[in-house]
């Protein structure tokens, strides 16, 4: 009987050491393979479900945009027309033709300078016959406008962020267009002023009196477009801009605007418009000076676009300074309100409702 209870207690105690030696392989071999698996990164499967999640569910926030009507909108590459609801129009425009990272204020005054743009232009008729009862085409014979898939190619991973804080900017604005008398204004606009915006009638034939020449410092110190230079020479002067230089000449006589952008320029027995030497030469803007080195012409510019209006680096220099969008309207416009859609233009709601 003692012979068989010592047996016994052998036998616990290597039981006993087994089950020790057991449960140390698996803490050995089993537990470190559960704690290094999530860091692993997903299996094929886990992966294939992740892939696999339908494009709508990855879309961006959406904020509830209310349009009164839509705009037909000739999509020129593709050569068929989109009917695009107001509100969603302003921000494909707003988003194609002012960078998205400009401040949040800068952002919501293009908006209403989009949303004026189409209403004004639909309240007086526009000029061309286009095709499929397009309103409008989606360049800049009108207002560039991109949609998501143009958009997710130009922006590529910054696309979300970008596209929600341009909707938050014409959110915010919903349904207002500036006004001059109660009437939508042309609102002019460009991207890089020369230190100053261009009076319309010097650019263009019309005297406006809310398109009148201000001061906008903000472009100088912060626009990369503010400079640019382009060679040329002689002959290619002459051939684009139908003149004839002599050899000795290296002056030329030149008279300017109110805001230092070219009037007029001679060439030999011809006179040109600045706006005319700009276009011709696709220069950035009209206000230039030229230099002869040997037998070529350097043109050196101040400012982007032809000057009227808001200028875009002003506006987010403005926004920068603590300026709203408000401000921003009533300083490149000037006399102007800002008034509610349906309030300045009811006929054109009611007409298109």
């Amino acid at each position: 009987m003692a012979g068989w209870k010592k047996q016994n207690t052998k036998l616990k105690w290597k039981l006993a050491t087994i089950m020790v030696i057991t449960s140390l392989l698996t803490i050995m071999f089993i537990v470190p393979s559960i704690i290094v698996l999530p860091f692993n990164g997903p299996s094929d499967e886990s992966q294939a479900s992740i892939e696999s999640i339908p494009a709508s569910s990855q879309e961006t926030t959406e904020i509830e945009l209310e349009s009164p009507f839509h705009v037909n909108v000739l999509r020129t590459q593709q050569n068929l027309v989109e009917e695009i609801p107001l509100e969603n129009y302003v921000v494909h425009v707003v988003a194609s033709e002012m960078p998205a990272d400009f401040e949040l204020e800068a952002l919501k005054a293009q908006a209403l300078a989009a949303r004026t743009y189409i209403v004004r232009f639909l309240m007086h008729g526009g000029t061309e016959d286009l095709p499929g009862g397009a309103d409008v085409t989606d360049t800049v014979q009108h207002q560039v406008y991109k949609n998501n898939d143009e958009l997710r190619e130009v922006w590529g991973t910054d696309y979300h962020w970008k596209i929600d804080k341009v909707k938050e900017a014409v959110a915010a604005t919903q349904g207002e267009i500036i006004t001059h008398n109660n009437d939508p204004i042309t609102p002019a606009f460009f991207s890089t002023s020369n230190g100053y915006t261009e009076n319309s009638e010097d650019y263009w034939e019309n005297e406006l009196p809310y398109l009148r020449t201000v001061a906008s410092p903000w472009d100088v110190e912060i626009s990369p477009k503010y400079l640019d230079q382009r060679v040329f020479t002689k002959a290619q002067v002459e051939e684009q801009l139908g003149v004839s230089i002599s050899g000795q000449q290296q002056n030329f006589e030149i008279t300017r605007t109110e805001s230092n952008r070219v009037a007029e320029i001679e060439f030999g027995n011809t006179t040109l418009s600045g706006r005319e030497v700009r276009e011709k030469l696709n220069l950035a803007s009209n206000d230039f000076t030229i230099a002869k080195k040997n037998n070529h012409y350097v043109f050196t510019t101040k400012g982007y676009g032809h000057g009227v209006g808001m200028s875009q680096y002003g506006a987010n220099g403005m926004a920068q300074e603590g300026k709203n969008y408000a401000d921003i309207i009533k300083y490149y416009y000037q006399g102007t309100n800002i008034q509610a859609l349906e309030q300045a233009a009811p006929t054109l709601v009611a007409k298109l409702n």
